[in-house]
């Protein structure tokens, strides 16, 4: 049975590359402002639901729904706009544009909406601000420290209001301090901003930041919230 008010949910996702499968049976959700930890070993198939869920990749079979809509049932065109619209992402390695200066990354994702340059700027300054970066606007991705530079990509992925953001072992480069720091800059922003989180993690210690966990292993999660 789905979860009542769930805004992103899946339902029985499998995927297989060559003779491994990656994801058997997979089912998830997450309401709007909600934090969710998905934990598990490496190979157990976290990212793979996350980019199903993200609509990045399409599973063999099984379903995902955002907003009552199917993503299989949306041209590619539809699910790139979405992603820019209401998905923000953070890696495990920021995946800032080295080019471009701290605040031109942070404005991209509104540059690529179509926001003028000058309100894209004012709006990831201030989304800067929030994650206590803002000094580092003028400043290339390459002249910052990894803490920093998360900081920064976490602004990037806030900064068009998303209405989910999907964090991929996000302090994964970073050292215990960095990564808490992060953590709680993140969770504090996104709950702020009534944004769902799926966080992708294997560390005990950066899943206590969510508000509930899902254990995948084996390809098959398990989600209290999602009885099937």
């Amino acid at each position: 049975m789905t979860p009542a008010g769930s805004l992103l949910e899946a339902h029985d996702l499998r995927k297989t590359y060559g003779p491994t499968p990656a994801l058997d049976g997979a089912s998830f959700s997450v309401h709007p402002g909600e934090v969710v930890a998905v934990m598990g070993p490496s190979g157990s198939g976290k990212s793979t639901l996350l980019h199903c869920l993200a609509g990045i990749i399409t599973p063999d079979s099984g379903t995902v729904t955002y907003g009552g809509r199917e993503l299989s049932a949306m041209s590619d065109a539809e699910r790139s706009a979405l992603r820019r619209s209401d998905f923000g992402f953070v890696f495990q390695f920021g995946q800032l544009v080295p080019e471009l200066t701290c605040v031109e990354n942070v404005a991209l994702p509104l540059r690529l909406n179509g926001v003028k340059r000058k309100q894209a700027e004012r709006t990831a300054l201030e989304w800067m601000e929030r994650l206590e970066v803002e000094d580092l606007a003028a400043q290339r991705p390459g002249e910052v420290s990894g803490g920093q530079g998360q900081r920064v990509a976490v602004a990037r992925a806030l900064a068009p209001s998303p209405k989910v953001v999907f964090a991929d072992e996000p302090t994964g480069a970073l050292d215990s301090l960095n990564g808490e720091r992060v953590m709680e800059l993140l969770t504090e922003s996104a709950r702020t901003a009534g944004t769902a989180v799926v966080l992708v993690t294997h560390e005990a210690r950066v899943a206590a930041y969510a508000d509930r966990d899902v254990v995948v292993r084996d390809g098959r999660s398990r989600d209290p919230e999602y009885a099937v």
